[in-house]
């Protein structure tokens, strides 16, 4: 008789490290792998740190993750995206997306605050060389921004591609961390005569606006209107 073979399931959290376990309450600290992803997911602007020349350096840049990976792209002649190339066995960043989800306005100057949510993401980004990487990359670059839009857009050709690069950064080290609920203030001020609480931010599509120069009968496509 044939043995059933065992299968064991990814982790759903990611191992916590000295780097990862946050000295400033750590309790709202969280290594969920759904809860990362969706962060990561929501977001469009990446913050990548690293060092040049002994000094730190932070660059806003886009995403996009692919399962347990993450794709930043930029420019050949980008510093971040030279090293990277160069670098052995890696070069050592960190990357960073946030959301500001709420302000928090207190009674106190000292109490007022922001809903939020982050990750910190620690390790070493890998050039991309092979051919189909890269393309998967750049189209879920693509996706990530508007989901849907590789498909319906012309694919960039061997100039524009070699004009490309993409740096790859597994997620390994890795926390989320984040602020729900209202104000918090000291019982002696709930008496002063000024107003709390929380203001919601937003974030959404605004009314496309088309380009003057489309071809008669372009309509806009339908992932534009879902969000």
């Amino acid at each position: 008789m044939q043995g059933t073979r065992e299968t064991t399931a990814p982790p759903a959290a990611y191992t916590p490290t000295e780097r990862t376990v946050p000295t400033r309450s750590p309790e709202r600290a969280s290594y969920d792998k759904e809860l990362v992803h969706a962060i990561l997911d929501e977001g469009y602007v990446c913050h990548l740190g690293f060092v040049r020349d002994g000094a730190p350096v932070v660059l806003p840049t886009l995403y996009a993750r692919v399962g347990e990976r993450l794709y930043v792209h930029g420019s050949t002649g980008s510093r971040p995206l030279r090293m990277t190339g160069k670098a052995e066995p890696g070069l050592p960043v960190c990357l960073t997306v946030t959301h500001v989800d709420a302000l928090i306005l207190a009674r106190s100057a000292f109490h007022h605050s922001i809903n939020y949510r982050s990750v910190v993401v620690h390790g070493l980004a890998h050039d991309v060389t092979d051919p189909d990487e890269k393309q998967l990359a750049l189209d879920a670059l693509v996706d990530h921004v508007v989901p849907g839009r590789s498909r319906d857009a012309r694919p960039a050709n061997k100039k524009e591609s070699a004009a490309t690069a993409v740096i790859r950064l597994d997620l390994d080290e890795v926390s989320a961390k984040f602020r729900t609920g209202g104000v918090i203030d000291e019982p002696e001020d709930l008496a002063l005569p000024h107003w709390a609480g929380v203001v919601p931010l937003r974030k959404g599509y605004e009314t496309p606006v088309p380009d003057s120069g489309l071809a008669p009968g372009t309509e806009l496509p339908g992932y534009l209107t879902q969000r």
